[in-house]
């Protein structure tokens, strides 16, 4: 990639990295024109000045347009959402992945030998008792505190 390719990528991602930025262009995808409130709700959680300067960051790179029915993609901006199309798709599987190595270390199995099985323990380890943990039982009242109780007065 040439160095003025590279130059026109830092600056598109720079004005994509804006705060809500992305998501003011995603709200705008399915084409139908929305007012300043409308928007607001779309994106969610925006203050009105940030939203306001994001539109008007987006109009000044091209990507968003203002009619009279209200904000709306460019060519430009569909042409940029068309070519990110694949996100959608891409984040249920990247999700999907994160939940399946999330829950594996708790169904790895055990029968897989593992490297410090091998390996005879440490004298550390073989001297240092594990620490006990402590029992928490649910069904069993609280201990009873040492401090007199209160008089309510009734």
């Amino acid at each position: 990639m040439s160095i003025k390719e590279n130059a026109a990528v830092s600056q598109l991602l720079a004005l994509l990295e804006a705060r809500y930025a992305m998501r003011v262009l995603w709200a705008l995808r399915d084409g139908h024109a929305q007012t300043f409130r409308l928007l607001q709700d779309s994106v969610g959680s925006i203050t009105p000045n940030t939203l306001n300067t994001r539109i008007k960051e987006l109009r000044e790179a091209g990507l968003v347009g203002h009619g009279g029915d209200g904000y709306s993609l460019t060519v430009s901006g569909q042409d940029l959402l068309k070519r990110l199309s694949d996100l959608q798709a891409f984040a249920g599987k990247w999700q999907l992945g994160q939940v399946k190595k999330a829950a594996a270390p708790a169904t790895a199995p055990s029968s897989t030998p593992s490297a410090s099985a091998s390996m005879p323990p440490s004298p550390a380890a073989a001297q240092a008792p594990a620490p006990a943990a402590p029992s928490v039982s649910s069904s069993s009242p609280a201990a009873p505190s040492s401090s007199p109780p209160l008089d309510t007065g009734n």
